[in-house]
């Protein structure tokens, strides 16, 4: 029987999409040394090792979480020169501010990264296991 591996990639464009992706990356865990923001392009990114939780299933898949046109981050609480820190991600909210967005990424121990931008383009993409 051909069992064929499928990759997921979500492309959120509002709230509503971000919530699917927030879900599919609760309890995921963050390498500090794999959190990048690319000033240049406005792109921030994270590798997150979760669980495929589409399949209901404990296996573990790498995925990439790329948010654009980022303009400014903020961080609370993450020590950036232990880059061999694990994070654990609870949550991504979003709040509306005027007609700014502001995209709080939780993680567990009162660690957060804030990232502010005026258009939403969220991606996940799933890099296998």
């Amino acid at each position: 029987m051909n069992h064929k591996k499928y990759l997921a990639k979500i492309i959120a464009k509002d709230a509503n999409g971000l919530q699917v992706i927030s879900a599919c990356c609760a309890e995921g865990k963050v390498k500090v040394d794999e959190i990048k923001f690319l000033k240049k392009n406005k792109i921030f990114l994270l590798l997150i090792e979760r669980l495929n939780k589409e399949n209901d299933s404990k296996e573990k898949i790498e995925s990439i979480c790329k948010f654009e046109f980022i303009d400014k981050v903020k961080s609370k609480n993450i020590d950036q020169n232990n880059k061999d820190n694990i994070l654990e991600l609870i949550a991504i909210n979003l709040f509306k501010v005027e007609e700014k967005y502001e995209i709080t990424i939780y993680f567990k121990n009162n660690v957060f990264i804030t990232l502010f931008t005026e258009v939403l383009e969220i991606f996940l993409e799933d890099q296998g296991k």
